[in-house]
């Protein structure tokens, strides 16, 4: 395999814990010039933000090194239907996305409504997109995830707030984060390389596993997050590969004078 696609959350880290071995792995990545990517459902941050907040956990990457479910509603969005507009439910991450690829972000008369997950979702912007989607306004789900992590539990993610948009409209979302083909494909030609080449390393078989599933990637199946060994009887297909964590990945080899800069 030439390259990796390597969720964040459960692989590499739990909330503010690091998982064993994901520092050393991943920076032995970075000084062997091995192409990998973080790709992540979250739409919440720019790609610049969560680099941020991956050196300051100790892993040696930059921006180009993140891949996000907006990255990809951005672009696939742009070449859809250049220029238009759309209504945005979620934070920075997503409306920087829509920015950056000419998208307009507008109150009214959208071409689109995209939701993403986020903190400030409230009824009144739950309302005005059901009356935009019931004026004509296609609705984008940047991910279908139903919940996401936070220091203090979860919170309903994307995919429970779509629902209830599905719901009150009879409108059907179309997603476009992982396990959509469309972010599988966009996240292995950021890194270069093909589907056939990539290895996927995920902790979710619903997003990690069945997007490398359906591109015909080589899957790796982590245990130190949300799915444990007795799950995977329920699933009709299966990863590659089920291993405890990342630390029993080997990593290339480097000099151990790299391994020591990695921190």
């Amino acid at each position: 395999m030439k390259g990796y696609l390597i969720d964040m959350d459960g692989v590499v880290y739990r909330g503010k814990e690091i998982i064993p071995g994901a520092r050393e792995f991943i920076n032995s990545l970075v000084y062997s010039k091995i192409p990998f990517t973080f790709f992540t459902n979250n739409s919440q941050r720019t790609r610049r933000d969560t680099a941020y907040k991956m050196n300051r956990l100790g892993f040696d990457i930059t921006e180009k090194q993140i891949f996000t479910c907006a990255m990809a509603t951005a672009r696939f969005l742009k070449r859809q239907n250049p220029n238009g507009s759309a209504y945005v439910i979620g934070e920075g991450g997503l409306l920087h996305a829509l920015h950056c690829n000419g998208y307009a972000v507008v109150d009214n008369d959208p071409d689109y409504v995209i939701v993403g997950e986020g903190r400030t979702v409230n009824m009144e912007s739950i309302e005005a997109a059901l009356n935009m989607i019931l004026r004509g306004a296609r609705l984008i789900s940047t991910n279908p995830d139903p919940n996401c992590p936070t220091a203090q539990g979860m919170r309903p993610g994307c995919g429970a707030i779509v629902a209830m948009l599905e719901t009150a409209t009879g409108t059907k979302a179309f997603s476009l984060g992982k396990p959509s083909p469309i972010m599988m494909r966009e996240a292995c030609a950021e890194i270069g390389v093909t589907p056939d080449e990539v290895t996927v390393i995920g902790d979710t078989m619903e997003t990690d596993i069945l997007g490398g599933v359906y591109m015909g990637c080589h899957t790796i199946l982590v245990l130190s997050g949300n799915t444990k060994r007795d799950d995977l009887a329920r699933y009709a297909y299966s990863p590659s590969e089920v291993i405890n964590s990342i630390a029993e990945i080997t990593p290339p080899e480097v000099m151990p004078s790299e391994i020591e800069l990695a921190g």
